[in-house]
């Protein structure tokens, strides 16, 4: 492929790899590396580089503004004019010289596969799977030429267009170069994923086969036969009816033929040539590094591979120190969290929990492998796990399961930190409360002190080592004592109250309305700032129209708005620390964005009357004390009725006068997190003046030791940043299993109960009561439009949520537990709540009519 033309337009695969994609797009620059690997057959061919394509763009307009909308209409036309421009530019005759004498080079063949290979596909953060074009059976140097110009434009498919939009990536910035190979006619054909891409593990292979080309799989048109491989031998086997498969034509392109009955269930590879293309796979994988989606065709018993790109759905592996089994369980769904963290958010809690924690797709996890191989810490673990998540308590009992998995261990064993315990006796003495709330307060007023002027490293170490005193208040003996002296009640009270009374989930309603609850007390704190808001017309008005966070220096030139600004920002003096996934101290708190509340405000004006919270509260301890009254009086119509009642009674003081404080301490520590985050941007502001930072949110992507590095040298790795970045949004698409296998295993556990109605959806009761109502699907509170008597639905709630509790008539969420915020703060507003069911927010739609079913713990979907 001499001459300079040719070397700048056309390269042979043979002569690239992973470095080049900038000039043959991912998929070239992954054949180009597939074909260098020993043992592995590529078809022959080459690539018309980026520089061809940056040449015919000159020929077309500018992609303008209109390709940056959410106007799916307005992306569909658009596109559509780039497209037929690009198709109808000639391509100069040089460059035509240049693609078919690299066709001559290929020897006699007719017959190519033309594909797309943009620069921003096969990336190991998104695979950009069928977003452009590939054309197969293509024939003869003319239509070569016109099937790359179909590629090119093929970057600019609507469905091109949208996902790139969707994965933050600049249209402006993504080329197309062309994959020009030969065509081979293969007897089967199909895909081989590296990792099982159900279940995430990594030890299992998964083979898809069917006979002919491999589009009749990926577009459906056939069931293919799918085989599991593990360690060398195929472990599951499915033989699908293969009635249909896509053949090349005479003319060129392909054709969709029916299979001969007698062949349709005949298995499309034999067991030894399954068994020897995954072993090609692993040799693909440990090349690239990573589980590989590979196409394959067979011609001949010879496996030809025409694509490799990285699974980019798989929940990545925690970093182990040795080669045994792990077990991990998730953090976030122990915290209400499960989206992913950046790195200086993961290190802030890694610093401040006593549980060594993994890291893996910007999430947490919990090894818990050495509590599970003796046995009684495992029962202790199983115990504790099963009051607050059955679901993770099933998946763990179905590792457990499997024979050799974990090793085990003689002796008892260490409880460790998931491990419970009943708390010492301790009298329901509110005093005690009011104790521990001013001590935690005190130590984080002394933090502000002390934080207050200092800069760089002495910052830094003043954190570190204040966040030893967080961890003192934190895990205060005595406090501890008094929320599971609480959470114990509970439980006590559910249990004995169903065996003496056949009363489920009792201790609900006697939960509504106790004191010194701080998430509680903020939902209904908004109420009243709706209150001084709802008398002034021009500040709801005023209010409507706020797209950004300084509304609040603007609102006292209204009528009104100087007692609505001084409202909202007393709320923001208690409450303001706090935000949606407040557990990781990058995000953006209350304080920082007052503007994200306003839907919360308005809502609350629109839906209430005056006097609201202070009703609500009042409604919720009266029937928390009328319940109390009727139970004690039937206990003590049982025979021992007296010192039944009197256990009970005790009970309920214990709940009543210590539930309330389960919210404090993490509103103590995100309260400090604020102080810290306070400081650190302000000193970041300082790295960005001296020109060490490019943004003061770039340290978010720095672990506390990167940002003390940093600090200390005045230098900073931007390209480290970036990595992160890119990493991060990576990782928000991917949902964290609740338990995880070191052999990239997600387990989700079931519930495993057969007492439901048909087609019911279950999880479990945290809240008793039945409501039906309008589902509303929310998955970001900013987006929040709820209305009196609506139903929400969405994958977590954490305290930030609490104010939408105030409007609605019941909860349903994807994660949660008996004990976790949004549990808590459903009994003490009486609303009826399941949690942890699965797939809520995609089974449900919004507007769907349901039915919650809080004490028995599943859901119905209603007709009409």
């Amino acid at each position: 492929m001499g001459g300079t033309v040719s070397d700048q337009y056309v390269v042979g695969l043979h002569e690239v790899d992973e470095t080049r994609v900038a000039v043959v797009g991912g998929k070239g620059a992954h054949l180009g590396a597939l074909s260098r690997i020993d043992g592995v057959d590529v078809p022959a061919g080459f690539c018309v580089t980026t520089d061809a394509f940056r040449r015919i763009m000159a020929e077309v307009p500018s992609i303008d503004d209109r390709l940056y909308t959410e106007d799916r209409e307005a992306i569909r036309t658009v596109s559509a004019e780039i497209r037929r421009t690009i198709e109808e530019t000639a391509i100069p005759d040089d460059l035509a010289a240049a693609i078919t004498g690299a066709l001559a080079g290929l020897g006699e063949q007719a017959a190519y596969a033309v594909r797309s290979s943009a620069t921003a596909e096969d990336l190991p953060t998104a695979s950009f799977a069928g977003q452009q074009d590939t054309y197969l059976n293509v024939i003869g140097p003319t239509a070569v030429l016109r099937h790359v110009s179909r590629c090119w434009a093929s970057l600019f498919t609507e469905r091109a267009v949208t996902y790139r939009r969707r994965n933050g990536i600049d249209h402006r910035a993504v080329r197309m170069a062309v994959v020009v190979q030969r065509m081979v006619l293969p007897q089967a054909a199909g895909i081989l994923f590296t990792a099982d891409p159900v279940t995430g593990n990594r030890k299992v292979a998964s083979v898809e086969a069917g006979f002919g080309l491999g589009e009749a799989l990926v577009s459906g048109l056939a069931n293919p036969d799918v085989y599991k491989v593990r360690d060398g031998r195929v472990v599951d086997r499915t033989v699908g009816t293969k009635q249909r498969a896509i053949v090349a034509a005479a003319a060129g392109g392909t054709r969709d033929v029916a299979i001969e009955p007698e062949r349709q269930r005949e298995p499309a590879l034999t067991d030894a040539q399954v068994v020897r293309l995954a072993r090609l796979g692993r040799r693909i994988e440990a090349h690239f590094g990573r589980p590989q989606d590979i196409e394959w065709c067979l011609v001949d018993d010879d496996f030809q591979i025409v694509q490799s790109r990285p699974i980019t759905t798989l929940f990545p592996i925690p970093e182990a120190n040795d080669q045994e089994n792990h077990v991990y369980v998730s953090v976030g769904h122990q915290q209400m969290m499960t989206d992913a963290m950046k790195p200086l958010g993961l290190s802030f809690w890694q610093l401040t929990t006593p549980a060594p924690m993994a890291e893996a797709g910007g999430r947490l996890f919990v090894d818990v492998t050495q509590r599970l191989a003796a046995p009684a810490s495992r029962a202790a673990l199983l115990e504790l796990m099963g009051k607050s998540d059955p679901l993770t308590t099933d998946a763990i009992r179905t590792v457990l399961a499997r024979d050799g998995f974990i090793r085990p261990l003689d002796g008892e064993g260490s409880p460790g930190p998931l491990a419970g315990g009943a708390p010492a006796p301790i009298e329901p003495d509110p005093a005690i409360v009011t104790e521990l709330i001013e001590g935690t307060q005190a130590s984080i007023a002394a933090a502000e002190r002390g934080i207050a002027t200092l800069s760089g490293e002495a910052l830094l170490d003043f954190i570190r080592d204040d966040i030893q005193e967080l961890r003192r208040v934190l895990f205060d003996r005595r406090s501890h004592q008094v929320f599971m002296s609480a959470m114990e009640a509970t439980w006590w009270l559910n249990e004995h109250l169903a065996e003496w009374l056949g009363v489920q989930n009792a201790a609900d309603t006697l939960t509504q309305s106790v004191p010194h609850n701080v998430t509680s007390e903020m939902g209904l704190a908004l109420l009243d700032v709706a209150d001084v808001i709802r008398p002034h017309p021009d500040v709801v008005a005023f209010l409507r129209q706020v797209e950004d966070e300084g509304f609040l220096d603007e609102l006292p030139r209204l009528a009104g708005g100087r007692e609505a600004r001084d409202a909202i920002e007393a709320w923001l003096d208690r409450y303001g620390m706090r935000c949606v996934g407040e557990i990781d101290i990058t995000r953006p708190r209350w304080r920082e964005r007052p503007d994200t509340l306003v839907p919360l405000i308005l809502g609350n004006v629109r839906a209430f009357e005056p006097g609201a919270g202070a009703r609500h509260f009042e409604q919720g301890r009266q029937e928390a004390r009328q319940k109390e009254q009727e139970l004690l009086e039937r206990l003590r119509a049982l025979p021992d009725g007296e010192r039944r009642a009197e256990q009970t009674k005790q009970k309920i003081d214990l709940v009543r006068t210590f539930i309330g404080y389960r919210e404090y301490p993490k509103y103590g520590m995100v309260s400090r997190y604020f102080v810290y985050k306070k400081a650190l941007l302000a000193d970041a502001g300082r790295l960005v003046r001296a020109g060490v930072l490019r943004e003061r949110e770039d340290i978010f992507y720095l672990t506390f030791a990167e940002l003390y590095d940093v600090m200390r040298t005045n230098r900073v790795d931007d390209d480290l940043i970036d990595r992160r970045r890119d990493a991060f949004r990576s990782y928000q698409s991917l949902t964290p299993p609740r338990v995880l296998t070191s052999e990239g295993e997600a387990i989700t556990g079931a519930y495993r109960r057969d007492d439901l109605p048909a087609g019911a959806l279950v999880g479990l009761p945290v809240s008793a009561g039945t409501v039906e109502g309008r589902a509303r699907v929310i998955h970001d509170l900013a987006q929040a439009d709820l209305e009196p008597g609506d139903i929400l639905v969405t994958p977590y709630t954490d305290p930030s949520w609490t104010p939408l509790f105030v409007a609605i008539a019941g909860l349903v969420t994807e994660v949660g537990g008996m004990m976790t915020h949004g549990a808590v703060i459903a009994r003490e507003y009486g609303l009826p709540a399941v949690v942890g069911v699965v797939d809520a927010t995609r089974l449900i739609r919004d507007g769907q009519r349901i039915r919650v079913h809080g004490t028995e713990g599943y859901v119905e979907i209603l007709p009409g």
